[in-house]
């Protein structure tokens, strides 16, 4: 038995936010100074370190769940299943829904079954349920929902990765630029197929203050009356953490998958830093003391910024289904989907196509 994705499909969000946007932006440092460099020379060196020249936002009249039950409908209609069948409904978020008019997170009900009553799902033996990983979240659920099927608990799971993180930015935070919004979806069935999921491995690193490297706090204006929260992190720190920690855990699951190296056709990584991820990548390589292929790195962060939970699965639902920037997936593939974020956790799926 396999456990293999039969379905994907992704929510793309209308709103375009290119660099520009952000030429009068207020940006103060985590003192609440102003910097001493116009915005044109911060924007200039934000997109030569990340790579980001825009990002896409959900217009005003949508929320995360919305977003997650378009991806999650795409999904269903690609495996060809009948909803009703789904055991699992597994949600991956960070802030929940917040109206485009408020800060106020909402995570009750569940984002999980908000998209199964968007779905018109009556099954009740169907179970909806929301997880908080940090941007790998959507890697996690993933094994999670592995493990269900694994263990006769279920054959269907509908996997979701989700986020509206435009709602939790701090216009005053240069970081502000770096996310983004967006849902990708897949579908993971038993199969007796060859191939699916190989292996996977998961890290949470908290020993040395990693937990305090992504977190939620206040606005860098110091003189601002309310008391509303962002999304905030150690740049730097997480930077390092991540070239330091990511390749040894992808190593650790390529190996335990037992796939040589040169076998892998593609490495699905966190879209959160184009430097980082390469970087990251570069050092994978090395750790089998091999020079990074061409072509190795499906990249979309410049145009869709960094969506956190949604950016890898949706960028394998681009790749496999238009070939997106000329990467394409075939029958055999063998690929890796990683991603690191917030707790500070790590995790890694080794997956033949």
């Amino acid at each position: 038995m396999s456990y293999k994705i039969t379905g994907s499909g992704c929510s793309i969000p209308s709103v375009v936010q290119t660099n520009e946007a952000f030429l009068n932006h207020p940006f103060l440092d985590d003192k609440g100074l102003k910097f001493d460099i116009n915005n044109n020379t911060i924007i200039d060196k934000f997109n030569s370190i990340t790579g980001i020249e825009q990002r896409k936002y959900i217009p005003s009249e949508l929320k995360t769940s919305d977003i997650a039950y378009q991806a999650a409908q795409k999904a269903i209609e690609d495996a060809r299943l009948d909803p009703e069948t789904l055991d699992y409904i597994i949600v991956a978020h960070n802030f929940g829904d917040i109206s485009s008019s408020s800060k106020q997170i909402d995570t009750l009900p569940s984002l999980a079954s908000r998209v199964k009553t968007l779905l018109k799902i009556q099954n009740p033996s169907c179970v909806a349920y929301d997880i908080l990983f940090g941007c790998p979240g959507w890697v996690e659920a993933m094994i999670q929902a592995q493990a269900f099927i694994k263990a006769g608990m279920a054959k269907k799971c509908l996997v979701i990765g989700a986020d509206a993180l435009s709602r939790v930015v701090d216009i005053h935070d240069r970081d502000s630029m770096i996310y983004a919004d967006g849902a990708g979806a897949t579908i993971l069935e038993e199969s007796n197929e060859k191939g699916g999921i190989l292996s996977h491995s998961s890290l949470t690193y908290t020993a040395h203050n990693e937990a305090d490297f992504i977190f939620y706090g206040t606005s860098y204006n110091n003189k601002a009356l309310n008391e509303d929260k962002y999304i905030k992190m150690q740049g730097r720190k997480v930077y390092e953490f991540a070239l330091n920690k990511v390749p040894a855990a992808m190593k650790q699951c390529l190996d335990q998958a037992g796939v040589e190296i040169d076998n892998l056709k593609k490495i699905f990584i966190h879209q959160a830093n184009k430097k980082m991820d390469e970087a990251i990548a570069k050092r994978f390589y090395k750790l089998y003391k091999k020079p990074i292929p061409d072509e190795i790195l499906p990249m979309n962060i410049e145009e869709f910024g960094n969506s956190s939970v949604a950016t890898v699965p949706t960028l394998f639902d681009l790749v496999l289904k238009q070939n997106y920037k000329g990467h394409s997936l075939h029958e055999g593939d063998i690929i890796l989907f990683a991603s690191v974020g917030a707790g500070m956790n790590i995790n890694a799926i080794t997956y033949q196509i």
